[in-house]
Formats: C-alpha cells, sequence, structure tokens
C-alpha cells in the first residue's frame, strides 16, 4: 500500500505501450449468468479459445471463482494457469489492474476504483478488489487511484500520449464530482502521460446493459507511437458514419506528446457493427483478432496483416464476445515484462 501523496508518476512510473514486450497476459473467467443468458458456455468456450491463442505467444493466468478451477483447467488446456480468487464478472480490461514501469524496469500495479460501468450490475465488490488480490499475488508495489475507470476507457503511446473519449470519461457515473481538469490530472499522476487527446465518441451500442458508454477500444487501436487504427464505416447511413467522422476530426486536429500529427489507418467494420475489430489483444509476436464470420473479416485480417509486420495475425470468435458487450482486448490485460517493484 502506499502513502497516499506517492504517485506513479510522481515514483517515476508510467504506462507501456500494449506492443512492447509482455511478462504474460490476465484474464477472467465468465460468471455472470444473467449477462451471457443462455450463451454462457458458447462464452466460456470463446474465451478459453482466447486464452489457448494468446498463450501460444505468452503465459497466460485466468482469475476464476474457486469451484470453476477444474473447469478453467479442462477447457483451456495445460498452457493456461487457472487462479483461484473470487470475481464477479469477467472483463479484466476493465477491473484489473492497469501495470506501470519505471526507468529501472520495475512493475507496479494501478488500482483504479471499479463501479460496473456505472452501477450497471451488482455485486461488483470482488470485482472492484481484484487489483488488490493480484498485486498482493505478484508481490507488486500498488498505488491506488482517486478515479473510478476501466482500462478499455483510454489508450497509451507508452511516450506520454493518452487517447479517450468524452463520452465515457466525461460521464457523471464514474466521478461525478470531477471535472475534466481533475480527470486529465488524475491521468497524468497515476499513468504518466503528458498529454490527453479526447474523442466524442466510442460505439452507439454501447450504452446498454451490457455497455460501457463509449469506451475508446470500441473505436480506435493504437498501432505504434503516432499510429492508429480507427473504424469508419464507409456507408453514410450506418449509425455509427457520423460519430466515426467527428472522432477523425478531433484526431485530425490533434497532436501527440512528441508534437506529431497521427497517421490515421482507416477499417471498415462492414455490417456487423456490434463486433469491434480494433478490439484485438497484442501479444509478443501475435495479434488476436475478433471475426464475425463474413466476408468483412479476410478483408480486415489482410489489412492488419500489412499494419502489423511480424506479428502473426490470429482470429478468434468474436459474436458472443460482442454479445457480452466486448472482444479480446476487454478480456484481457497484458503484463509489461520486467521484475515486480517490491510492496
Amino acid at each position: 500500500m502506499t502513502d497516499v501523496e506517492e504517485t506513479p508518476a510522481g515514483e517515476g512510473f508510467a504506462m507501456p505501450a500494449e506492443w512492447e514486450p509482455h511478462a504474460g497476459c490476465l484474464m477472467a473467467w465468465p460468471t455472470r449468468r444473467e449477462l451471457w443468458t443462455d450463451r454462457i458456455d458458447d462464452a466460456k468456450n470463446d474465451y478459453a479459445t482466447v486464452a489457448s491463442a494468446i498463450a501460444a505467444f505468452e503465459p497466460v493466468t485466468v482469475l476464476c471463482n474457486p469451484d470453476d478451477t477444474a473447469e478453467v483447467k479442462r477447457r483451456c488446456g495445460s498452457g493456461v494457469q487457472a487462479l483461484p480468487g473470487r470475481i464477479d464478472d469477467s472483463w479484466m480490461r476493465d477491473n484489473g489492474p492497469t501495470f506501470v514501469r519505471n526507468s529501472a524496469g520495475e512493475v507496479a500495479v494501478v488500482n483504479f476504483s471499479f463501479n460496473a460501468w456505472g452501477e450497471r450490475w451488482h455485486p461488483y465488490d470482488s470485482d472492484n478488489e481484484v487489483p488488490r488480490l493480484l498485486a498482493a499475488h505478484f508481490g507488486m508495489r500498488r498505488f491506488d487511484a482517486p478515479l473510478v475507470m476501466e482500462g478499455g476507457a483510454f489508450f497509451v503511446d507508452g511516450e506520454g500520449t493518452l487517447i479517450t473519449t468524452e463520452q465515457c470519461l466525461l460521464d457523471p457515473n464514474r466521478n461525478p464530482t470531477l471535472g475534466r481538469a481533475e480527470i486529465e490530472q488524475a491521468l497524468r499522476d497515476y499513468l504518466g502521460v503528458t498529454t490527453i487527446v479526447w474523442l466524442p465518441y466510442g460505439h452507439s451500442l454501447d450504452v446498454g446493459p451490457a455497455g460501457t458508454d463509449g469506451h475508446v477500444d470500441g473505436v480506435l487501436q493504437y498501432l505504434a507511437p503516432g499510429h492508429v487504427l480507427v473504424e469508419v464505416p464507409t456507408d453514410p447511413c450506418d449509425a455509427e458514419h457520423e460519430r466515426s467522422e467527428a472522432n477523425l476530426t478531433a484526431l485530425r486536429a490533434s497532436t501527440d506528446a512528441a508534437g506529431r500529427s497521427f497517421e490515421i489507418s482507416l477499417v471498415d467494420p462492414g455490417p456487423s457493427s456490434d463486433l469491434s475489430y480494433s478490439n484485438f489483444y497484442l501479444a509478443n509476436g501475435g495479434v488476436v483478432v475478433p471475426v464475425a464470420g463474413t466476408q468483412q473479416d479476410d478483408v480486415v485480417l489482410d489489412a492488419l496483416g500489412r499494419l502489423l509486420p511480424g506479428r502473426e495475425v490470429v482470429p478468434v470468435p468474436g459474436a458472443t464476445l460482442a454479445y457480452g458487450g466486448g472482444g479480446p482486448h476487454c478480456i484481457t490485460q497484458q503484463i509489461p515484462a520486467g521484475p515486480a517493484a517490491p510492496a
């Protein structure tokens, strides 16, 4: 536990980019039956598929309720470790730890408070404890941030830039007493960034019971410093078209922490607009991408192969994950390579 005046930035820590080397990947096992309803078995199959795909590139640890330990081992196989612990839901990106690293290469945990995407689901008290549980498991130093926020709400480039959406981070159902300036300061203090780029919108369907109020990882993904992938339907009648164009306008008017204008690569999600192709996971040497089972899959997979040279492109089923409200990026959290900063 840290003293209240200590912050990661003040102690020389910052969040690395997701394409930097990983020590492993964290996931959590599907458990909220009222979310998945009659598709919970499909969800477990698809989580296991994602875990196995990532395990071909880096170690995977799946946090699960103790009674599910044997099932995780059976479905995921020997290359995936099951870690018993209390959880309410299965979106490790959002309620799990965020990792930061210092100039000595030591890795620490940032614990953002979690309120189940604006009090959408109950209970969530076990999920809110996951960063503490995992920091203790890894023996890592932990910083407790004075901010309710999910990991899917932002991307960093590891060079001082953070991209987020106004739709999500300024929604009063997270931090009703904080304004934009106060939220920005918390991001600087706890993620070690200097420049914050605000997009207006996430996905328009990201507002219902399974929604997140517009996470940025549903519409955009960093590919490299200064280079982002943005989902923009080419059909002007598509519900996402106008929102995507507004995001592009904001990006084109912005520069990153290095003073660069953004290089923007576009991807058309096609008619399966409830699935986000940009919600992929960058593993060590691979990229795990959700697919819809349509002709657009091949177009996107080919494009990602060109945009991410040197990475093996691995498609995984995306429809059930999208039904639950996300994709491979939402159900994972990378652990940066490096020794644990002592607790």
